[in-house]
Parts: C-alpha cells; structure tokens; sequence
C-alpha cells in the first residue's frame, strides 16, 4: 500500500470509528491561540481549568489581555503549569497580534508562519495549531502522539523530524477539515488505545495496519 492510500485509509477508519471531533474546543479565535499556549507540555485538563478561570475573569478578549501585567496574568493560568513561563509567552504573542489591532481578517490575511514562529516561545507545533485551528489554514499539526501512532505502523520513524512528519502529512491534499479533524483524531486515539506504555492492541481499530506487535 503506497504512503499517501495508507494514511487516507487510517483517517477513514479513525473517522468511521468515533465520528467528527470538531476540535479545536473553544469559542473564539483568541481562545485558541491563549490554549494552543498553554497547552505546551500540560494535560488539557489542566489548560480548561486555566481557561475557565480566565474566561470567569473577562480576560479572553484580546485587549483586557493586553492591559495586564505578565505577573498578573501568571496568577490566573497557574493549573496549566510553568504559569510565570507561559504567562510570559501569551504576552509576546499577544504583542504581535495587537501590532494587527487584534483584526481576524487581517491576522488572517497576513500573519504568516515565519512571523508566528519569531515569537518568542511559541514552536512549530504552537504556530501550526494556532494557523490549523484559530485560521482556519491548511497546516498539518505533528504533535507526540502522531509520531508514537504512525511509527508504530511503521510510516515514518520515532526519531523523524517535525518537517519531515508534516511533509509526510501534507500528500494529502491541502483541507482545513480534514487536517484538523484527522489531528484531534490521531490524539483521541493515542489517549484511548494507542498509549504510551501497555497500548490496547486487542482494542484497536487499525490494528489490522499495525507492525508495532511484530
């Protein structure tokens, strides 16, 4: 089976088994972009506890954001972890979205990956969920749980660069949709079956595509 049929024929059958995710969970575009921040190496538990409490404090709309203090906003994302960190890192990036007025049309129109990825803090993973996902543009997101999925298929290798991964992604021809749910399925799967230690192979709906067990 070529690279591109196998990785279609996973979607399809991660699709067909649990159905659309609608990711990214959240009501605005600014909401995406503050939890595609706090999310780095946190659960998203503890990222829905901190945006929660941002949200109960009137602080996810983009300019009462800008007006407080990296301290004070630290005090309000603790349950994400590396609170002074990442408090910090939505400042920077918040700085450059108010350098467009917070305008979606504009950021939309001329945010590019280059310009994300020069903010301090802010990864390739972080850049490509905030353009996937608050943009809407067709960037396919890699995370942990991609290469721990595909490499067990033997798709690509567990030490394979996040380049080469999203190159990988992207045969598939270029869908927002597709894209973001074939992410948030690749991730339902990994939490649910294909874990870290002790996957439930017995369980596994692709496990007929699978090497990891050979």
């Amino acid at each position: 089976m070529q690279t591109l049929e196998l990785l279609l024929k996973v979607y399809q059958i991660l699709y067909e088994s649990y159905g659309p995710q609608d990711w990214w969970p959240a009501e605005s575009w600014f909401e995406v972009i503050v939890g595609a921040v706090l999310t780095q190496n946190t659960s998203w538990k503890n990222v829905e506890r901190a945006i929660v409490n941002l949200k109960s404090n009137g602080l996810l709309e983009p300019q009462r954001f800008c007006a407080i203090s990296v301290q004070e906003l630290a005090t309000f994302i603790k349950s994400a972890g590396f609170y002074n960190l990442k408090a910090q890192r939505l400042k920077n990036i918040v700085n450059l979205l108010n350098e467009y007025d917070f305008d979606f049309q504009r950021l939309s129109n001329e945010l590019t990956r280059e310009k994300l990825l020069s903010v301090k803090g802010i990864g390739k993973e972080t850049c490509d969920s905030i353009l996937l996902y608050a943009f809407n543009k067709p960037i396919f997101v890699v995370d942990n749980y991609t290469k721990r999925i595909f490499s067990r298929l033997h798709i690509i290798q567990q030490k394979d660069n996040y380049d080469a991964v999203q190159k990988l992604f992207e045969l598939i021809p270029k869908d927002t949709k597709i894209y973001q749910e074939y992410h948030a399925l690749i991730v339902k799967h990994a939490k649910d079956f294909c874990t870290k230690k002790k996957p439930k192979c017995n369980f596994c709906v692709i496990r007929n595509l699978c090497k990891y067990s050979e």
